[in-house]
């Protein structure tokens, strides 16, 4: 269903717009930590560092594909708000070209480097194998990562984000089905749950792709042909698009160098750390994906010239925010050993020690980084990139610097440390800007 966010009660359009798009998230999230309980319980603590191992690498990948995602939405919702829609239907053209070139390249990049650079980290090498194969066969699947993700960018730019749902809740019980057969009975170990996620992704990616162009040659009417591809719009799409990948490639570049200290304290630990991980990319994957619905409705609001709907809308998503941040702090602070426990065995203790400790460290701190990725959701819908990307690199600098510094001082406690101090600073910064209008045009936009 495609939505007008410019029209209606702001706070009611933005939860029910908002609510499909954390769902699916959480979908998401469900689907890729089932690889890694499943792998975890059936072939032990080495298989589950294994994918620990290659789950930074791999969020390096994703971070490609979700800011390819943002950026293309963000510049196809302000369009579609301001009524434009032969441009409307010539970002979605450049969309599609723009990643398909993009996920051709990353999968040969993928192809020649994914070994050199779990070498490079110092990986166990009890490990090393299993988490090489994990990564070539997740590299394999990156033209389905990015067409599913760039075709819910569009869904949700457009104002529709219950589509997407189903296709994740339809691809999630895929993968999760497919991991108990090819882990279980079929014994395949780490590669079986690398191939049950790209065969889950495919079916995801293709389908979507064909739903949304039929939806879009049915429900979008221009007045004159659009453009199969406008190198105007692709440096607009690139002005968010870079940012956004920059994020979050920061972020996975930073675990990656945090992992590296990690790897000093053994596999057991490193077990520990990427069932614990795992669980704190579920909540905070849950806070950026009520950002991305945030920017989506930020974007169209300003394509509209509409900037009071903005202030509103950012209301809503830290009352929205908050309900979703204080279930995970309560699991995670409150019950973390049963957390644990559905990725290791009782008998694990150190693995389990050292996740627990994780989660008891930075979950208090769930409200600060929620409150954080709502405000660089507005900068992010309105193209505002500069504190967008500031606030993201404070983040990283801080938190690197700090688990270097802390493991050396308190141990695996100092290196936890640094991600709820890094997330402070963060904090602190983008929501300087938003007080102070930093996010605001300075005129009505031009198309």
């Amino acid at each position: 269903m495609i939505t007008d966010m410019t029209t209606g009660k702001p706070g009611a359009v933005l939860w029910k717009f908002s609510m499909p798009i954390l769902i699916s998230s959480m979908f998401q999230q469900i689907y890729n930590i089932a690889d890694s309980v499943i792998v975890g319980q059936i072939c032990g603590d080495d298989a589950l560092a294994a994918i620990g191992a290659s789950y930074n690498i791999t969020m390096i990948f994703m971070a490609f594909a979700l800011g390819c995602n943002v950026g293309c939405s963000v510049v196809i919702s302000q369009f579609f708000g301001a009524k434009k829609y032969t441009l409307t239907k010539t970002a979605i053209n450049t969309s599609y070209i723009s990643v398909l070139l993009l996920s051709a390249f990353l999968t040969v990049f993928g192809c020649i480097f994914c070994r050199p650079i779990l070498s490079l980290l110092g990986t166990p090498q009890n490990i090393f194998n299993d988490g090489a194969a994990y990564l070539d066969i997740y590299t394999y699947g990156l033209l389905f990562l990015f067409l599913y993700n760039i075709c819910t960018g569009i869904f949700t730019s457009l104002g529709d984000s219950q589509t997407p749902l189903w296709f994740l809740i339809a691809s999630s019980i895929i993968n999760i089905a497919l991991d108990l057969i090819f882990v279980g009975p079929l014994n395949m170990g780490v590669s079986g749950a690398a191939w049950a996620t790209f065969i889950a992704q495919g079916i995801a990616g293709v389908v979507a792709f064909i739903v949304l162009n039929d939806r879009i040659r049915k429900k979008i009417v221009s007045e004159e042909n659009p453009k199969h591809f406008s190198v105007q719009i692709f440096k607009k799409i690139c002005f968010i698009s870079i940012p956004s990948i920059l994020q979050n490639s920061f972020v996975s570049v930073g675990n990656l160098l945090v992992q590296t200290v990690i790897n000093r304290f053994g596999s057991p630990v490193l077990a520990g750390y990427s069932a614990a991980i795992k669980l704190n990319s579920f909540s905070v994957t849950s806070f950026a994906s009520l950002s991305n619905g945030l920017s989506n409705y930020t974007a169209q609001n300003i394509g509209a010239n509409k900037i009071e709907r903005v202030k509103q809308g950012f209301k809503t998503s830290i009352i929205m925010a908050f309900a979703v941040a204080i279930p995970f702090t309560a699991a995670f602070a409150f019950a973390p050993q049963f957390c644990m426990q559905m990725f290791l065995s009782a008998d694990k203790t150190q693995a389990i020690s050292a996740g627990v400790d994780f989660l008891h460290i930075v979950s208090p701190f769930y409200i600060v980084v929620a409150t954080k990725l709502m405000a660089d959701g507005i900068h992010r819908g309105a193209c505002a990139m500069k504190w967008f990307i500031a606030s993201t690199f404070f983040d990283l600098i801080i938190r690197v610097i700090l688990s270097f510094v802390f493991a050396d001082l308190w141990g695996l406690n100092g290196v936890w440390l640094s991600w709820p101090i890094g997330w402070i600073f963060a904090a602190l910064l983008i929501l300087t800007a938003y007080f102070f209008g930093a996010w605001k045009p300075k005129k009505a936009l031009e198309f």
